[in-house]
């Protein structure tokens, strides 16, 4: 049985990736400072509570544990705040990188499996996006993933790690055991925000419909998070025999817009949901849409879950009592009956 470290092992993504790990055999250790990551998502191995920037704390993670390998989720990543405040961003997700790649060096552990994001390429110049467009990231968060991308290059020519960046679209939906799921504090992402509107009756505001796209509103790639964990797997497995590429794209190939997951929901929940349109967001791209082929000619890997399971298992999840990020802060947390009526507008954030 193998130990995997995985840093952020407590948030959304993270979580789900320790669910995976274990069906596959192996042993996931969640470190996580428990900023954004919840203790409840922890349910396949032990939690290391501590911060990506703690050498001495991360130190004796390894020392504890002796994993044979590293899942590196742990970052910031809204794209707002980053723009506020890139120190930070680059403080967490460069300079905590660094930590962690000078412990794995300390600890003789040299494989590595990488969560980036198709942030790093910016506004695309050709759809479908593949793994070799340029990369020229808009936001602060976009650049701190794409310095981790080359400091595992660096690595890898001068210490000889062995690592993968996975450069995935729009996760979203929730674990179809409905162990854990989605829960943010402040949410961003459209698909649980629409979800919000549905159960609470607020409406979710819709950032512009004058793009260039069918219907106006802009168009993404959603890729089930599920199908994510699994991709990181694979890609753990491949780092085995030194065959894998630098970095490969998580997602469907298949876009859709704002107006169309609006009305997917109301589809699958049975319930209206309100829309108001806002200002467009500066530096959204109308449309992001992953070109999946190279992830399933070298990691054997296919999104497997459509629009219909992304939101359909999103949706249990939300009806499970989750707390919103739109509600009070003492609502129930998940497997707690109720929920609390939302008091304010959503707005959807689409990067």
């Amino acid at each position: 049985m193998t130990r995997i470290l995985v840093t952020g092992g407590a948030g959304y993504i993270g979580s789900h990736a320790c669910k995976a790990l274990a069906a596959a055999g192996h042993t996931p250790i969640a470190y996580d400072n428990l900023v954004h990551g919840h203790a409840w998502a922890v349910k396949w191995g032990p939690l290391e509570v501590g911060d990506i920037g703690d050498a001495r704390r991360l130190a004796q993670a390894f020392a504890v544990h002796r994993p044979e390998a590293v899942m590196h989720f742990a970052a910031y990543a809204y794209v707002g705040e980053s723009v506020a405040d890139p120190a930070r961003y680059y403080r967490n997700n460069v300079g905590g990188a660094l930590t962690l790649l000078e412990v794995m060096r300390a600890s003789e552990v040299d494989a590595i499996v990488f969560s980036s994001t198709c942030a790093t390429y910016g506004i695309p110049r050709v759809l479908p996006i593949a793994e070799d467009a340029p990369q020229a990231p808009i936001s602060p968060y976009g650049a701190s993933k794409l310095m981790v991308e080359r400091m595992l290059a660096d690595y890898a020519a001068a210490y000889g790690l062995k690592s993968v960046a996975l450069r995935y679209f729009n996760a979203a939906g929730a674990d179809p055991d409905g162990e854990i799921g989605e829960s943010h504090d402040p949410e961003t992402h459209l698909i649980p925000l629409v979800l919000d509107a549905a159960a609470t009756g607020a409406p979710v505001t819709v950032l512009g419909d004058d793009y260039d796209t069918a219907d106006g509103t802009c168009v993404r790639d959603y890729v089930h998070v599920g199908d994510i964990a699994e991709a990181h797997v694979l890609a753990l497995e491949g780092l085995r025999t030194g065959q894998l590429r630098r970095a490969y794209n998580l997602g469907a190939g298949v876009g859709f817009s704002v107006a169309e997951i609006i009305e997917a929901a109301r589809r699958i929940t049975g319930r209206p949901v309100r829309a108001v349109v806002g200002p467009r967001r500066p530096g959204d791209p109308a449309a992001m849409l992953a070109d999946p082929r190279l992830a399933a000619a070298e990691l054997g890997w296919k999104a497997r879950h459509d629009l219909e399971a992304i939101i359909r298992t999103a949706w249990e999840w939300r009806m499970r009592g989750v707390e919103s990020p739109v509600a009070s802060r003492t609502a129930p947390r998940p497997g707690e009956p109720g929920h609390v009526a939302a008091a304010t507008p959503v707005v959807a954030s689409f990067s």
